[in-house]
């Protein structure tokens, strides 16, 4: 074994070696893997190897896409078989709402290159002839889709990287894992130590003792998953005998299982209620190719439903029954990505659906460690979208409930209730009994929107316009009539100070940094080619102090990227404020009168201009006044001690209640902001996209000086851009509006990819925000958005349909 490499990769399933493969394939030929016992033999080797494209995350649809190619590939490079069953997936729909999301997805899939066809149960019955077509109104299918077996890909995968100079140590366990003081790793092994530039976890099971070594809280805790595996059954034999194709792989999505033929019977994988976490320490340290004893008991519901929709199963006698563990996360999408608060420590863990995507994590990770960044867009799976609220406890039943739903219909609007409420702030209760209905970001209670006096207060999720969409609308014209209050204290918020932290900010944001105290900047942070990486609002305090405000959804996203940054600034100080800084957001035309009845201070445009803060009292109590928002109407965020917050509650509704006070939720805030063409982090700004292509012109100063991203921004414009920002009217809509991943079309071509879309109340129009060829984006020019399997008429119109000179903002 060598004493040193640059990589080393830790696990030896599907996972670990396709990352070590595609380290090596991008010229880091040196890497080496280890695996504690034999290659497989944790969770790779029991897996049933299906290969679902379907995915409605943009981030894990481009992921399955890569692997399905690849492993084609993969065959004739290597010369072994990797048993890749090109057999296609269909899904059946037995509901209007499953039918919609088929409908909405097929629009995601054809923004990333996806093949999806649309299929009539006679079409089903065609393909699947033992399959019982009663109560189907439709289903698509992937004709690109189909299933591999696990162990002999993995095997394929270890060849090709070992043919391009890689080492894989079976049978050698890592013991320790230790930083030295020069960054570099020590891998302490039982066969020896090893030093590294960069470690990749790729573990599995194992996640939360690798993850101890290091002092890392890994969000993956395992599952049981079962499937069972019939004997033959004549008519199939039948078939194969008659060279009849093999019959695709079968997902009854309303019923929650997925069914394949295996040697001349079936398989079935149902994805049950009451599937116990497991692993919760990780396995026993001679755990290998170990399964769980059955419970059939636990899945004899998907048994009777999968008899009646093939009747043909119910006629096979038991062959085998496995019940293994998969990894799972909170939200079932994987972790791929840098560890957060560790330099090159990285994770590659919580595949649900790891046969899938490992090709595909291997490959942008690889990417990631390389070259500084990968080249999808990966906030759907970076490890940093969970933060410390994540504990073990949170994660059992966060997990069990996100495996219990991989079936269920996946609604935009969708809030899943395990582990809640968890983060909240003071004034929680009291928005509760004004009618809150609750979602949850980052592990806070956020209010979504509220249920008027004799309404429900309870969602109904739709991919069309909901139960809550004229309240929604009520809640942004009370924003535009009267004054609005909005609850926002998740606000990833920090304080960065000392005599060097102006110089270190202006180097990683291409805006400006506001030059006098009090004063505002919205400023963005490029990666190394000048995509988005993240958005901040900055205030200068002092001379010598920022206050800095980002997306609470990427509290450890954002607060890593600067600290990673600032790891060689040892004068200058951070401070995370996100939990003793709450945030209530005063917006409205009469925002200015209620504030002064509230506070001394004066509020007038000449004492307190737009993008301007100060320190303020609110009745009693201390805040922090900032003159922005993110509706477009005149108004401030109060930035304040947590502890006062129900203070400040308080005040401003016991002194607005002549002036029409309500409080308001985060889907009237999104749709108040799709009115002002604002951008969101993940949606409209991405790496994806450069900052150029996403209309941030005025927020990029490209004179003043060497920033972060300046010169990939610079060679990106050199090259000509692919996209450009731009705000659509849809129209003749009835009842549902664009969500985002719309495809938009000119002339039936498709020429890009709507980012958000909705309805705005304050215009009265259905408008989305896209991202399109740059050919096509002129006032006026008429395209097709796709809406649910429709195309209707849009038109490219002026940014900010809403007040677009601002003057209410700066009223």
């Amino acid at each position: 074994m060598k004493s040193k490499t640059k990589a080393v990769v830790i696990g030896g399933g599907v996972v670990g070696v396709s990352t070590l493969y595609h380290l090596a394939a991008k010229g880091w030929n040196d890497s080496v893997l280890f695996e504690r016992k034999l290659l497989t033999s944790g969770s790779t080797w029991h897996a049933a190897g299906l290969l679902p494209l379907f995915n409605m995350s943009y981030s894990v649809g481009q992921i399955h896409k890569y692997s399905v190619k690849f492993y084609k590939e993969l065959q004739e490079e290597t010369g072994m078989d990797v048993g890749f069953k090109n057999v296609s997936n269909i899904r059946l729909a037995t509901t209007q709402d499953r039918m919609d999301e088929y409908l909405q997805y097929r629009g995601v899939a054809e923004t990333i290159g996806v093949n999806v066809e649309l299929l009539t149960p006679e079409q089903v019955k065609e393909i699947w002839p033992f399959c019982s077509t009663e109560g189907l109104i439709g289903a698509i299918r992937h004709p690109d889709d189909g299933y591999i077996q696990p162990a002999d890909l993995t095997q394929a995968l270890a060849k090709g990287a070992r043919n391009k100079g890689a080492e894989i140590h079976v049978n050698t366990e890592v013991l320790n894992i230790i930083q030295n003081k020069n960054g570099t790793w020590c891998v302490e092994t039982s066969k020896g130590e090893i030093e590294c530039d960069h470690i990749i976890s790729c573990t599995g099971n194992f996640v939360r003792k690798t993850g101890a070594m290091v002092g890392l809280e890994i969000p993956v805790i395992p599952v049981e998953h079962q499937f069972i595996v019939m004997e033959q059954h004549p008519k199939i034999i039948e078939r194969h005998k008659n060279k009849m194709p093999e019959m695709g792989v079968l997902r009854d999505s309303d019923s929650s299982w997925y069914m394949r033929e295996e040697a001349g019977g079936l398989l079935l994988g149902p994805y049950e209620n009451g599937a116990p976490a497991c692993y919760l320490d990780g396995p026993d340290g001679e755990s290998e190719f170990e399964l769980f004893q059955e419970d059939l008991d636990r899945i004899s519901t998907h048994i009777e439903s999968a008899i009646k929709r093939v009747p043909i199963f119910g006629e096979m006698g038991l062959k085998k029954a496995y019940n293994g563990a998969i990894a799972y996360t909170p939200d079932g999408s994987p972790i791929i990505g840098p560890a957060w608060d560790l330099k090159n420590f990285w994770l590659n863990e919580g595949h649900s659906f790891g046969i899938t995507a490992a090709g595909g994590a291997g490959w942008q990770l690889a990417e990631w460690i390389i070259n500084g960044q990968p080249t999808i867009d990966m906030l759907g799976v970076d490890p940093r979208r969970f933060g410390p609220y994540a504990t073990k406890e949170y994660l059992i039943k966060k997990n069990e409930e996100a495996y219990a739903n991989v079936f269920t219909v996946h609604y935009p609007d969708e809030e899943r209730p395990a582990g809640r409420p968890l983060k909240t702030a003071p004034c929680y209760e009291r928005l509760k009994n004004m009618g809150a209905v609750f979602g949850s970001s980052y592990g806070w209670e956020r209010v979504n929107w509220f249920a008027p006096n004799g309404v429900k207060a309870i969602d109904d999720w739709s991919f069309r316009r909901s139960n809550y969409h004229v309240h929604v609308g009520n809640e942004a014209k009370n924003v535009a009539d009267n004054v609005g209050v909005l609850d926002l204290s998740g606000f990833a918020k920090c304080r960065i100070s000392g005599a060097n932290a102006e110089t270190f900010l202006d180097k990683i944001v291409a805006n400006k940094l506001p030059k006098k105290i009090g004063r505002i900047s919205l400023c963005h942070s490029l990666t190394k080619n000048g995509g988005v990486h993240s958005e901040f609002t900055i205030t200068r305090e002092k001379n010598d102090s920022f206050y800095i405000v980002s997306a609470g959804a990427f509290t450890r996203l954002d607060h890593d990227w600067i600290l990673k940054h600032l790891s060689e600034h040892h004068d200058i100080k951070f401070e995370d404020l996100t939990t003793s800084m709450g945030v209530l957001v005063v917006a409205g035309p009469k925002s200015r009168t209620l504030l002064q009845r509230c506070s001394k201070t004066p509020l007038d445009n000449h004492n307190f201009p737009w993008l301007s803060a100060k320190k303020i009292e609110i009745n009693f109590a201390p805040a922090f006044a900032m003159r922005v928002n993110f509706v477009g109407e005149l108004g401030w965020e109060l930035h304040h001690p947590i502890e006062y917050q129900n203070q400040i509650f308080d005040t401003l509704f016991s002194n607005g209640k002549d002036l029409g006070i309500k409080p308001f939720g985060i889907r009237a805030m999104d749709t108040l902001r799709l009115e002002k063409s604002y951008r969101l982090p993940g949606k409209e700004l991405s790496i994806e996209y450069s900052a150029f292509e996403s209309g941030l012109n005025r927020f990029v100063s490209e004179n003043k000086g060497n920033f972060m991203g300046r010169n990939g921004l610079a060679e990106w414009k050199a090259k000509g851009f692919s996209n450009s920002f731009t705000t659509l009217e849809i129209k003749n809509v009835q009842d549902a509006d664009p969500l985002g991943n719309n495809p938009i079309y000119y002339n039936g071509k498709l020429i890009g990819r709507a980012t958000s879309g909705g309805y705005g109340h304050r215009i009265d129009k259905s408008i989305a925000l896209a991202m399109i060829n740059p050919e096509f984006n002129k006032i006026g020019q008429e395209l097709e958005i796709d809406i649910l399997g429709k195309k209707y008429p849009c038109e490219v119109i002026k940014e900010s349909p809403y007040d677009p000179e601002n003057e209410k903002i700066k009223a």
